[in-house]
């Protein structure tokens, strides 16, 4: 008797193997469309980013520097007042110069929220410029990089971008994988541009080369995400693994967070709350509220003043480069920050305003291991933690980034089907595709708005292909089924 059963599709007669890598490339190919748009983006303004310090010195040296002399730089308090006899807004920072050719910078706060910063020459107390807060070159870039220069919204398409990266080099990876082949393909590249087979080898050799390096940068780049991001550092915070809550004690704070008052402030700390001057609430009979602004005025201990802020800031060792928030409010604080390239100099001083003494004193080494691991995580992002070989490193990365995205437009443009998306097609087994599926999911369950994402690209692609198979059956066919 001979079998007269239909034939089956091809795809039904690919070993397991194959479907595995049909259903992977599927997952691939959705994970790209979902990133490489964006990646062009974080890669061209990161890798800008890496050199911001001298980007923005060229871009901003009328500003930012002057001659070194060999002579006296004026007190701070003195060129607070030269900055303030041009400008009648409220003094709310202070940085000194960073070295001998670097201007002081006083930061203004307005009656309408406004912030800008004066720039003056510390030898002379000279007027150099001025510019609006976060306006230089590299924080338009920086701003861009996060997305965050077109509101908070678009915030939460890192956590997106940065989780279906991290399936991209996963599943790249798979793809990647020698199987049969020696080395075509593998770490050599076949044909010429004019092939599809030359921008598929590109494409793959480069991700090869580079693949942990972006799934580095995907991963380190998502404690800033809007959704993540925040609720990490708060579980990192309730498990004693963030900025070291023990060090407060029974200090009295403020209602303030770190990011409320300093200008730039680290991963771990932004949410560190701001200490309030303990002589303040001793004189008040111990009170750990605020005292009322009606307080007399004679009744306040005299503050310490800037001068002799910066001069103990200076002899606790705080690294050049620092900067200080002044005291806002009667019981409030003088506060020291830094951020360097060095993480070990990472350091946040509170001093008491009316007797000087350091209340809160906080650096690199006091966080928890997850604060930790996260602070050197983005310093190696930012290309900080080794030296020029770090920047060069990250750089070379992000033009891979681009390069991956180029071959991977041009290889889907080359095989697209007139007509159609051209993903690739999911295997006849639906095992196989219902198991990678499940995997890929499980990876973004990890960042829930990447999880939720797929979520929706799988409802999209069941219903289009839905609608391809009702578009394919014949008319009576169609005609038959709706009436059912």
């Amino acid at each position: 008797m001979h079998d007269t059963a239909a034939p089956l599709p091809a795809a039904a007669r690919l070993p397991t193997r194959d479907a595995i890598h049909r259903a992977v490339w599927r997952w691939h190919f959705y994970a790209g469309l979902l990133a490489l748009p964006f990646m062009i983006l974080l890669a061209v303004t990161g890798g800008l980013y890496l050199f911001h310090d001298a980007l923005d010195g060229w871009f901003h040296r009328d500003v930012l520097s002057v001659e070194a002399r060999n002579a006296p730089m004026l007190e701070p308090e003195t060129l607070v007042a030269n900055a303030e006899a041009a400008h009648a807004d409220t003094v709310y920072k202070f940085a000194p110069p960073a070295g001998p050719t670097s201007s002081a910078e006083i930061g203004f706060k307005g009656a309408d929220g406004r912030k800008f910063s004066v720039y003056l020459d510390p030898y002379d107390g000279r007027i150099l410029g001025s510019m609006d807060d976060k306006s230089s070159v590299m924080w338009t870039v920086r701003q861009l990089h996060s997305l965050a220069l077109f509101g908070t919204g678009p915030g939460y398409l890192i956590e997106i971008v940065g989780g279906a990266t991290i399936i991209l080099v996963a599943t790249g990876f798979y793809l990647w994988w020698p199987r049969k082949r020696q080395k075509g393909g593998v770490v050599s590249l076949r044909g010429t541009s004019k092939h599809r087979l030359f921008w598929r080898d590109l494409h793959a050799v480069t991700g090869m080369v580079a693949g942990l390096f972006i799934g580095f940068l995907a991963l380190t780049g998502m404690p800033w995400s809007s959704y993540w991001g925040d609720r990490s550092l708060a579980v990192l915070t309730s498990l004693g693994q963030g900025f070291p809550a023990g060090a407060w004690g029974d200090t009295p704070v403020s209602s303030l967070p770190m990011q409320a008052v300093v200008d730039e402030v680290g991963w771990t700390m932004q949410h560190a709350p701001v200490p309030t001057s303990p002589s303040m609430n001793d004189h008040h009979h111990g009170a750990a509220a605020a005292p009322a602004p009606s307080v007399a005025a004679d009744r306040l201990p005299p503050p310490i003043g800037l001068n002799r802020a910066v001069s103990t800031f200076d002899a606790m060792g705080l690294a050049p480069g620092y900067a200080v928030a002044l005291p806002s409010q009667a019981d409030g604080v003088y506060t020291g920050s830094v951020y360097p390239d060095d993480l070990d100099f990472e350091r946040v001083i509170h001093l008491d305003q009316y007797t000087g003494e350091s209340i809160i004193d906080v650096g690199f080494n006091d966080y928890g291991l997850g604060g930790k691991a996260i602070e050197w995580g983005v310093n190696v992002h930012m290309g900080q933690e080794f030296g020029l070989a770090n920047k060069i490193v990250m750089a070379l990365v992000c033009v891979a980034i681009v390069l991956m995205a180029v071959s991977a437009a041009v290889m889907w443009w080359k095989r697209r089907p007139a007509g159609s998306l051209g993903a690739p097609a999911w295997p006849a087994d639906r095992r196989v595709a219902v198991g990678v599926t499940v995997l890929v999911l499980a990876l973004g369950a990890l960042f829930p708005l990447t999880g939720l994402t797929i979520l929706l690209m799988l409802v999209l692609d069941q219903l289009w292909l839905a609608i391809s198979r009702w578009r394919a059956m014949p008319q009576a066919s169609r005609q038959a089924a709706a009436m059912r």
